[in-house]
């Protein structure tokens, strides 16, 4: 079983970091991180795991609905890529004024948004999942530890390690985005 304390204190130590990033940083990473999913060997590399995940499913007598929804073809990894764009093209919400009222006393009050640090997300097996829901959490400035379902461990495994190579190659800490590489109950628990 893996460490999952270990995996959220580096993302919580890498949280600190990435809130400091500017909006032009965070698009930077996100932009590093839609290239990166878009390299021919990438693509490769993602497929040939969605092809074990996809064929357990089959042997595994899962239905074709819920392996249309494992299943990573170009066009789907297309969609996760313009997904990742579409979040960089978002307006930055960190620094944001929700609210500002002055009180009767002068003083004056102001609802601002930030970074919460961390944030985990455990899901079940849709692939872009792994990536939409770390572009989110990236682009708020936030860390996020991921786990996925069983069904698509080999999938997420692989769209996790190219998004942790773009996110370091951007010059993150890669730590921003972790993976819970155990589908067992006990590692959701832990989370």
């Amino acid at each position: 079983m893996v460490d999952v304390a270990d995996i959220c204190k580096k993302a919580k130590a890498a949280s600190y970091s990435l809130a400091a990033l500017g909006a032009a940083e965070k698009n930077a990473m996100l932009s590093a991180v839609a290239e990166a999913l878009g390299r021919e060997d990438s693509r490769e590399r993602v497929k040939s795991a969605n092809a074990v995940d996809v064929a357990a499913a089959r042997a595994n007598g899962l239905g074709e609905v819920f392996i249309d929804r494992l299943t990573v073809t170009d066009a789907r990894i297309d969609d996760m890529i313009e997904g990742v764009r579409q979040i960089a093209a978002l307006p930055d919400p960190v620094g944001e004024v929700v609210e500002h009222r002055t009180l009767p006393n002068g003083l004056d009050i102001k609802r601002v948004r930030a970074p919460l640090g961390v944030i985990g997300i455990i899901f079940e097996a849709r692939p872009n999942v792994t990536v939409d829901a770390a572009a989110l959490c990236l682009k708020s400035g936030n860390a996020v530890v991921l786990r996925g379902g069983k069904d698509a461990i080999n999938s997420n495994r692989a769209l996790y390690e190219i998004m942790r190579g773009a996110i370091a190659s951007a010059g993150v800490n890669a730590d921003a985005v972790a993976f819970v590489d155990d589908p067992s109950r006990e590692a959701s628990r832990l989370m």
